[in-house]
């Protein structure tokens, strides 16, 4: 089973220009380059260590990846930089390798992709948790605590069709009429365990019921057009999205609130060896002051410069990095 990022297709590839092997574990590198800062306090708290940065290849992986990259190296690090590894595995195996030091990941991607687990955790710092001592014990892979951003699954209305039907959580949704439940969702999505019919049965509007969600009222289509679709409120009031993409600011979506905690968590979290932390105990501060600006509202934006404006991951996180004072 995939996490909800692993599906997403991207315009990334498109900026993609200059690709290096790391031999031995197949890791691909987005183009190795990032801004060369300095702390704003001239400070080089990591003066000395060398530390490899990787991550995965869709767009939120790769700008988290550069910004960490970026600020590590703004304090004192060199810093090799391996973003934009093809897939899951790739990085996360360059990680268990030794291959790589530091990776974001996602707790949802923890829980369920690397250790196969099926209990739904609703509260993210218990996910978050559970996480950090399994991998902790099984891999000597420090789990840091996570940003204050969920990459999960949610639905999306147009903000005119939510003021008119009155929606702002899911528990709404099924109060309304049967003819205003429609819905767009992508074939993946559809067919998941953890996915759509389980989500309508938890709301108690269960599928292909005359009196829940009738099979006529869900359109399934290209994940890419499901954003469309959702704000132009045609076919269906109601679309699955990912919670920190940028089309849903660029289109002015609103997330509707999944207050039956249906949804596993997919908190965004820096990943580190135990070797490399241990030896280097100031990451966890450094990294920290990163984690705690990052929000579901400001990814949105960040990969909407990109994956919408066309600009590069390297630009955007340094310029953040730069507006936050966190780089001078």
């Amino acid at each position: 089973m995939k996490s909800p990022r692993a599906q997403r297709v991207t315009l990334l590839s498109a900026l993609v220009v200059a690709m290096s092997m790391l031999a031995g574990c197949g890791l691909v590198s987005s183009s190795g380059t990032f801004h060369e800062a300095h702390l704003p306090d001239g400070q080089e708290p990591l003066d000395g260590a060398k530390l490899v940065v990787t991550s995965k290849s869709f767009t939120e992986g790769v700008l988290l990846g550069k910004i960490t990259a970026t600020y590590l190296a703004a304090a004192g690090a060199e810093v090799k930089d391996l973003t934009g590894a093809p897939g899951s595995a790739s990085s996360r195996q360059a990680q268990l390798n030794g291959d790589a030091d530091i990776l974001w990941e996602y707790t949802g991607t923890g829980w369920v992709n690397y250790h196969n687990e099926t209990e739904t955790i609703a509260d993210p710092n218990e996910l978050w948790q559970r996480v950090h001592e399994i991998e902790k014990r099984d891999n000597n892979l420090e789990w840091l605590p996570p940003a204050n951003f969920n990459d999960t699954y949610a639905f999306g209305a147009s903000t005119p069709n939510a003021e008119r039907l009155h929606v702002k959580s899911l528990s709404d949704v099924a109060t309304l009429p049967v003819p205003d439940r429609t819905f767009c969702v992508d074939d993946e999505f559809f067919s998941r365990s953890d996915g759509f019919i389980p989500m309508l049965q938890k709301y108690g509007i269960p599928y292909n019921d005359p009196n829940g969600v009738p099979s006529g009222n869900v359109t399934r289509m290209d994940a890419g057009v499901v954003y469309t679709a959702t704000a132009k409120a045609a076919p269906c009031n109601f679309g699955m999205v990912y919670t920190t993409d940028g089309r849903v600011k660029n289109l002015n979506l609103v997330v509707l609130e999944d207050d039956k905690k249906f949804f596993l968590p997919y908190s965004g979290t820096a990943v580190v060896r135990g070797a490399i932390i241990d030896r280097y105990p100031e990451l966890r501060k450094l990294i920290g002051t990163i984690s705690e600006h990052l929000t579901d509202e400001l990814m949105q934006e960040l990969n909407g410069r990109v994956d919408i404006d066309g600009e590069d991951p390297a630009d955007v996180a340094y310029d953040w990095l730069k507006k936050e004072k966190l780089v001078a």
